[in-house]
């Protein structure tokens, strides 16, 4: 019995570590060239956020990708959660978070008027939602050619995950070829990263777009808030990244100190037994 668990024991934590591998792997198969790989601050089993890129990264999606790109899944007040961007200890409660508050008062929500039911927009709060970008999928592709997507989970739904954004916001430095250039249309751009290489999003990001705020901020440049921005959207997709981290190392410890505990027990039980 003893033998047998140990089997599955190891079984298991070999099958965990082959998941991992193989998700790995596949989310980096496709654009192998055009992809930068960056060794990002919370890969691995004890990896984090960067927490002032993630801070900064907020600033470049406010001010340059939420033009066009809603965060569907997010609330104002998961900013401040444990574990995210903008997490106050002194303010557990992330509705109390005067950070979070500016941030949501930032914003116009929809609303109803309570009096005669109309469609009205008010200030934002920590409790709301990000709100749409545009009134519907038909109005956001009127506007842009193609409904632009989410950026809630990007990070997850794209092959080669942190590495994909970072590239893709990265990849228009690169002169199409002709093949594609020829059957490239108005409002199309070359991008080697994307899927087919056009893309309908201009380039977003130059240097000195913004104006990084706090005496030690780098400087704005595009690599800069190209990482800032996807180390925002790495935890935007994975809030709980890091809390799931620690809980299995902590299951991890228990299993090995549990599998010496019940050796030792076999040991004992039957020490006097012939075999």
């Amino acid at each position: 019995m003893l033998k047998n668990l140990l089997v599955a024991t190891g079984l298991g934590l070999a099958a965990i570590g082959t998941a991992v591998t193989v998700n790995a792997a596949g989310s980096s198969e496709g654009h192998a060239d055009a992809m930068k790989h960056m060794d990002w601050s919370f890969n691995g089993p004890f990896g984090q956020y960067d927490r002032d890129a993630a801070q900064r990264g907020y600033q470049v999606y406010k001010e340059v990708c939420s033009s066009c790109h809603a965060l569907d899944q997010l609330a104002f007040r998961h900013l401040g959660d444990k574990g995210a961007p903008f997490f106050n200890a002194d303010f557990p409660n992330p509705n109390d978070n005067p950070l979070v508050k500016g941030f949501a008062a930032d914003w116009d929500v929809p609303d109803v008027d309570s009096d005669d039911g109309s469609a009205m927009t008010r200030t934002g709060i920590p409790a709301d939602n990000f709100p749409p970008i545009y009134e519907n999928e038909i109005a956001a592709a009127n506007a842009n050619g193609k409904a632009p997507p989410d950026l809630s989970l990007i990070v997850k739904a794209r092959n080669g995950g942190a590495d994909y954004v970072y590239s893709l916001l990265l990849g228009y430095d690169h002169e199409a070829p002709a093949e594609i250039a020829e059957s490239m249309g108005a409002g199309s751009y070359y991008n080697p990263v994307m899927e087919g290489g056009v893309i309908a999003m201009p380039p977003q990001l130059q240097d000195g777009l913004l104006d990084y705020e706090g005496e030690n901020a780098p400087a704005a440049t595009k690599e800069q808030m190209a990482y800032d921005v996807t180390q925002f959207l790495a935890w935007s997709a994975d809030p709980k990244l890091e809390q799931r981290k620690r809980v299995g190392f902590g299951t991890m410890i228990y299993l090995f100190l549990l599998t010496i505990l019940l050796y030792l027990s076999y040991r004992q039980v039957w020490k006097n037994v012939k075999h």
